[in-house]
């Protein structure tokens, strides 16, 4: 029966296609009507076809995505508590966020670590306590989100200084499992956009590769953070596995599956009509699926403004056990494959990026360029960009700068301080700096309450 229906048709040619839509826009100039050019620099087409076809392969995961839950340890026995919790509940992963050491004992009481994902987002650096707490766990499903370049693009200082870090990272490496970690979540959240962070995250990476050499190549993985802009989400993941796998090839080394944990966006969230951030986040979880990501970690709908709390971390949770459940997801697939346009982008991403990371190595390595203050500039350049689009309208988010509820008070609904800090200490190089896009808005109209 289905042959006998395409049979039906006669083949349209792409040509056809567009001369169709020529007649049909009845003297409209086809190029400035209908195709639009993305900040990547990407001309975005009004179809795509079979030719478009890149036939391009993403070494993704042959399991399915896990569905984490991320803990912030203050008190160890709450943490566990909640981590438990959290496990009855559908969630196969969860990520420990610790400022100073803890007790890796009562965190992790009655947790089967030998089966459940479990990363450590440590924000110090301390050889001894990681390698104590790594033989404890004894796991190759342990991951230790440890960024020393990271952590300098992020605050403008090492932890102690430049040949400290170093040693200290390599007396972790020498014996742990999955010890470095690439935060690329920083140059989403910053407003670069994705063409760059694609190339700044492939050049974070071989920095490590560059300093320690090949043999730590199965010991670094990715933490992403994506957006709303849906298939160019989608397409960044596949393009970045894409890059990595030709990065490999070129230390000799093919099939190093890149291990990618995946949140949303805090750049696109809002404090006013905060629900619309549930809708923000749902689309930015189904990117990350669709895109490959082993492991999405959700963000809650309050996450900027309030301390974590069990509504909202349940209602997080839960969004992405209907995606793995209701909407069948569950299973490993290239769901993207053969998708004519995000194979398109995939292609013309992964290109435009691999022409930024050779412009980066060429002016003596990422870590020179972060010195010099050249990867900062191109990041602000573009989050300016973006930022005068959203204050012009151009860009929405709905509740925000378009269709305000004016009755919507949040003056006196802050727990937590909202906007990017300005700090006054000393940096041995310009952060880069994480902002919201509504930030200035918020707080003129925090001001007005």
């Amino acid at each position: 029966m289905s042959n006998y229906l395409f049979n039906e048709f006669n083949e349209i040619s792409p040509a056809e296609w567009k001369q169709k839509i020529q007649v049909d826009l009845k003297g409209a100039d086809y190029n400035e009507t209908l195709l639009w050019k993305t900040n990547e620099g990407i001309t975005v087409k009004p179809f795509y076809s079979k030719e478009d076809r890149t036939q391009l392969k993403s070494n993704t995961s042959n399991e399915g995505f896990k569905v984490c839950q991320s803990i912030f340890v203050e008190d160890e026995k709450k943490a566990n508590s909640f981590a438990l919790d959290s496990l009855n509940r559908g969630a196969k992963s969860i990520e420990f966020k610790a400022k100073s050491k803890f007790n890796h004992k009562a965190l992790l009481d009655k947790i089967d670590t030998q089966n459940i994902t479990i990363y450590f987002n440590l924000k110090f650096l301390e050889s001894d306590f990681i390698i104590e707490l790594s033989e404890f766990v004894n796991s190759k499903n342990c991951y230790f989100n440890i960024d020393i370049i990271g952590n300098l693009a992020n605050s403008g200082n090492w932890f102690s200084n430049l040949n400290n870090d170093h040693k200290e990272l390599e007396r972790i490496i020498s014996s742990t499992d999955n010890s470095i970690c690439v935060n690329a979540s920083i140059y989403q959240n910053a407003g670069a956009n994705i063409t760059q962070q694609l190339a700044y995250s492939l050049a974070h990476a071989n920095e490590y590769l560059n300093h320690f050499g090949k043999d730590i190549i199965n010991k670094i993985h990715f933490n992403f953070s994506v957006g709303s802009n849906y298939f160019f989400e989608i397409a960044k993941l596949k393009a970045f596995r894409i890059l990595w796998d030709a990065l490999l090839k070129e230390y000799n080394t093919e099939n190093q599956k890149a291990h990618i944990y995946v949140q949303p966006s805090s750049r696109n969230k809002t404090l006013y009509d905060y629900n619309v951030n549930m809708l923000r986040t749902t689309s930015e979880c189904m990117s990350a699926i669709l895109g490959g990501a082993n492991t999405v970690s959700n963000i809650s709908y309050d996450d900027i403004f309030h301390h974590s709390n069990e509504f909202g971390e349940r209602i997080s949770r839960n969004q992405l056990l209907i995606l793995q459940q209701e909407s069948e997801l569950a299973n490993a697939q290239n769901y993207a494959d053969g998708a004519y346009y995000i194979e398109a982008i995939t292609q013309q991403l992964a290109q435009n990026a691999l022409v930024i990371f050779k412009s980066i190595e060429q002016g003596g390595g990422f870590l020179q360029q972060l010195k010099e203050g050249t990867i900062q500039r191109k990041i602000k350049e573009s989050a300016d960009n973006e930022q005068e689009k959203f204050d012009s309208g151009e860009l929405v988010l709905l509740g925000t700068n378009k269709i305000q509820n004016e009755k919507d008070l949040m003056k006196n609904d802050l727990e937590l301080f909202p906007f990017a800090k300005t700090r006054n200490e000393k940096t041995l190089i310009q952060p880069i700096i994480q902002k919201r896009l509504a930030e200035k808005l918020e707080q003129e109209r925090l001001s007005n309450e």
